[in-house]
């Protein structure tokens, strides 16, 4: 792990050089492939050359080469056979899509943040005891396509299943529970499971830790988690914004916890979070992930890499990476809060956001409106989802909020006014838009009781792993859905 940690120092120091050997090692594995005969891997010698030949793309793009590769053909997007695919709905994109991962990116770029992860917390806590007991994750749930011998499902569970051996020994419950798709039977396993055991960290997505946390507390009629396993210090988060569960977290954790987040999606690992005082990621740079960087204010800009980006700046994610997605847009945006190290914030989704109506409202904008409104009304938001009210003949257009609270406001309409007011100050659009009520009305807010969004996962299958409902939607879908079952608190 020194060791580990002087090549962090290093890429850190010289992101440039290291970016370079990055991109110059993939395009060489991938010059034999499919696509590297298709768009001239072989010419090649600079990123100017790779820029020009290769078109950035989205899934929509690759799903062809991807589903041949899913049927079996070898070198298309990248070397030999691909049998691994982590299946995503994406978030305002219900349709899955299958993500290769491929045995270089889960070596090289998967399981390398996490012993990056346990590197860097034991940097900063010499003292730590965490490796010498285990961490918990639920994960979610794999089985054979229906159409291939492919094997899919969520990154969580496909990790989980392939871990190598110094990792397997370390974690629980034990990969026959913690795979299994019933969610309700799953969670009385693991508790049953995991009793005895000398738990010291957890890890996984804050939305299906959450019930574990209440379920086994409720079980063992105990209020602090260091009653049931005494080396507990450490959750590692990800997936999802912190920031709506940090109130809840700490109230059910003992106050000794470290908090710890990282960014690893389907298509990669990408980030760490390495100083405990910043609420920020620190960019992993040599993971076989080449980074380029498209600023989200200038319609007309061109990608830039690692030695172009500017603090300050919302950035669209473009990778190429050891997985055989070359230029690839994810989806998620960032923004960096130095450089050299490079630390950067998830600022949210290239398609997750509310423009109904020109007003360009991004989850940055409605995390910091909520908090906001949670400060003034004494209140704990736990759950939300946030769609328009579109136009309809003299009505005016809007906001729809479900919200589920862990602690109800004070004043529901006080609520709905200061996180109105808050998203005014901070986004100009949506002020515009709201100016004497032109465009659109004060957010309409529905408090729902605690569990519907738990209930809105089970009723539509999609309980545990990856699978999270999108915080704001142009679509009236999910919000719709939601009502069906909601009752009014």
């Amino acid at each position: 792990m020194k060791n580990r940690l002087s090549q962090i120092k290093f890429f850190n120091k010289n992101p440039e050089e290291v970016q370079e050997r990055v991109l110059k090692k993939l395009i060489a594995q991938a010059r034999n492939t499919e696509w590297g005969k298709r768009y001239g891997y072989s010419q090649i010698q600079n990123l100017s050359d790779y820029q020009r030949n290769v078109p950035v793309s989205q899934y929509e793009d690759i799903v062809g080469d991807i589903r041949r590769m899913m049927r079996g053909e070898v070198n298309v997007l990248w070397r030999g056979k691909i049998q691994r695919y982590s299946k995503s709905s994406g978030t305002t994109d219900h349709r899955s899509k299958f993500i290769p991962v491929s045995s270089d990116s889960l070596k090289g770029c998967h399981y390398k943040g996490g012993k990056d992860l346990y590197a860097l917390y034991l940097k900063r806590y010499p003292g730590s005891r965490l490796l010498y007991g285990k961490s918990l994750g639920i994960g979610g749930s794999m089985q054979k396509h229906d159409e291939s011998t492919a094997i899919c499902g969520d990154i969580s569970a496909l990790l989980m299943k392939y871990l190598p051996w110094w990792a397997k020994t370390r974690r629980t419950p034990h990969i026959t529970i913690a795979l299994m798709k019933e969610w309700d039977t799953k969670i009385q396993k693991i508790i049953a499971t995991t009793q005895k055991e000398y738990v010291t960290s957890i890890a996984g997505v804050p939305t299906w830790i959450l019930p574990l946390l209440r379920a086994i507390l409720e079980k063992y009629q105990t209020n602090n988690l260091l009653d049931i396993w005494k080396g507990f210090e450490l959750f590692v988060h990800g997936a999802v914004s912190f920031r709506p569960y940090r109130k809840v977290f700490q109230e059910l954790l003992p106050s000794s916890t470290k908090y710890v987040e990282v960014y690893n999606a389907s298509e990669g690992f990408f980030g760490i979070q390495d100083n405990d005082e910043l609420d920020t990621m620190l960019l992993m740079l040599d993971y076989g992930v080449f980074y380029e960087f498209l600023d989200m204010s200038h319609p007309n800009a061109s990608p830039v890499s690692i030695g172009e980006v500017k603090k300050g700046i919302s950035y669209a994610l473009i990778i190429s990476t050891n997985g055989g997605l070359w230029r690839y847009q994810i989806g998620d945006t960032i923004r960096f809060t130095s450089l050299y190290p490079h630390r950067f914030q998830i600022t949210g989704r290239t398609k997750h956001f509310i423009n109904a109506f020109g007003e360009e409202v991004v989850i940055e904008n409605a995390e910091k409106a909520l908090l906001t409104a949670c400060r003034n009304t004494d209140a704990q938001v736990a759950e939300y989802s946030a769609c328009p009210i579109f136009l309809e003949s003299r009505q005016k257009g809007g906001h729809e909020w479900v919200i589920e609270f862990t602690k109800q406001p004070k004043d529901l309409t006080l609520f709905s006014k200061v996180l109105d007011n808050t998203l005014r100050e901070i986004n100009s659009d949506y002020d515009a838009k709201r100016f004497k009520e032109i465009a659109m009305r004060l957010p309409l807010i529905h408090s729902v009781k605690k569990g519907t969004f738990y209930e809105w996962f089970r009723i539509s299958n999609k309980m545990g792993g990856q699978n999270k409902i999108p915080r704001l939607s142009n679509s009236r879908e999910y919000v719709e859905s939601l009502l069906k079952i909601v009752t009014p608190v």
